[in-house]
């Protein structure tokens, strides 16, 4: 694969329809034909913009909050399904790499599901949020370390975190030890409050830093009128606004454009990958500067499954294993 030295990149904040999945992913298609047209060749969205982040959750107590789980459930998306086939096609054809928060179900479950499509469409990474935030343990299952990955596309080497899984040093260390390029973080936005804007900057701002790398940070957006679908309680209203830094960092801890704290819009940017090198000539944190003799990361990869089958041997292999004895025995 030849490796770009420079990426232009996308960063999506737009509003979900909270009534219709289906919708929203029409909007998302909509946002890959505009970001495309403006040149872009990756494109991030918000964290489970598709079919639409659980507001509910943060303001309705668990008691009042089964019959929007259960709709959430009920537009909830597999991994593969039709809906990543729409967004694979959109891929293909604005030759971009997209980067989709999603609510996956997986039977009798949801989960916060990060997808990475390369600029075929194929689909080079389906990972799951590890540590689920506050209450959206009461939404969503825990994933695992098969999904802290690096892949290589397009655009060069992707790694994806969602929200406050930037708080956890070791999740950000694993992508690090990976040699992440770009990374593409995911945040809710129109949660909290003005506060939560400034950590995501702060947190954005320090990873890029740390990591050596770009980062394309997406945060959604909630209208007014959807604010008041979620909870007509104006004080609750008020735990639904703010909360939007769509953003792109360099390796610099500088904002390549102004960043999105309100409304609706694509942010821009032309990624000039030497700065990588630049940054890490000086603090490589998984390199000249690391110290792993005396610290390291220890990383379990592998899927966490509910069952694990032990077969038993085949009547043949059992019949070879008998003639392979000693005839003593």
């Amino acid at each position: 694969m030849t490796r770009p030295s420079k990426v232009r990149a996308a960063a999506v904040q737009i509003a979900p329809d909270l009534t219709s999945g289906a919708t929203t992913l029409t909007r998302v298609l909509d946002a890959i034909a505009q970001a495309s047209a403006k040149g872009a060749e990756l494109i991030v969205f918000p964290e489970t913009f598709v079919p639409w982040y659980p507001y509910f959750s943060f303001v309705l107590p668990p008691v009042q909050s089964g019959p929007e789980h259960i709709r959430l459930y009920q537009h909830a998306i597999e991994v593969p399904g039709p809906e990543t086939d729409l967004v694979a096609a959109a891929a293909r054809k604005a030759g971009a790499v997209i980067v989709l928060g999603v609510n996956e179900r997986d039977h009798g479950s949801l989960y916060n599901t990060q997808l990475i499509f390369d600029a075929d469409g194929a689909l080079k990474l389906k990972r799951r949020k590890i540590t689920p935030t506050f209450h959206e343990r009461m939404i969503w299952g825990q994933g695992d370390g098969a999904g802290l990955k690096v892949v290589e596309t397009a655009a060069g080497r992707v790694g994806a975190l969602a929200c406050w899984e930037h708080y956890n040093p070791l999740a950000r260390y694993a992508l690090m030890s990976q040699h992440e390029e770009i990374h593409a973080s995911q945040f809710p936005g129109s949660l909290v409050g003005p506060i939560f804007a400034e950590q995501i900057e702060v947190t954005i701002r320090h990873h890029a830093l740390e990591s050596g790398c770009f980062v394309v940070n997406a945060t959604g957006w909630l209208t007014e009128a959807q604010i008041a679908s979620v909870t007509p309680d104006e004080m609750l209203q008020r735990g639904l606004r703010g909360g939007c830094m769509t953003a792109i960092v360099s390796p610099e801890g500088r904002h390549l454009v102004p960043p999105l704290t309100e409304g609706e819009g694509i942010l821009v940017a032309d990624l000039d990958l030497s700065l990588i090198v630049k940054r890490k000539r000086m603090m490589d944190s998984v390199g000249h500067y690391a110290r792993p003799e005396l610290l390291s990361l220890n990383l379990d990869t592998r899927p966490a499954r509910p069952m694990h089958l032990a077969e038993p041997p085949s009547p043949e292999g059992a019949r070879l294993e008998s003639l392979d004895r000693p005839l003593d025995q």
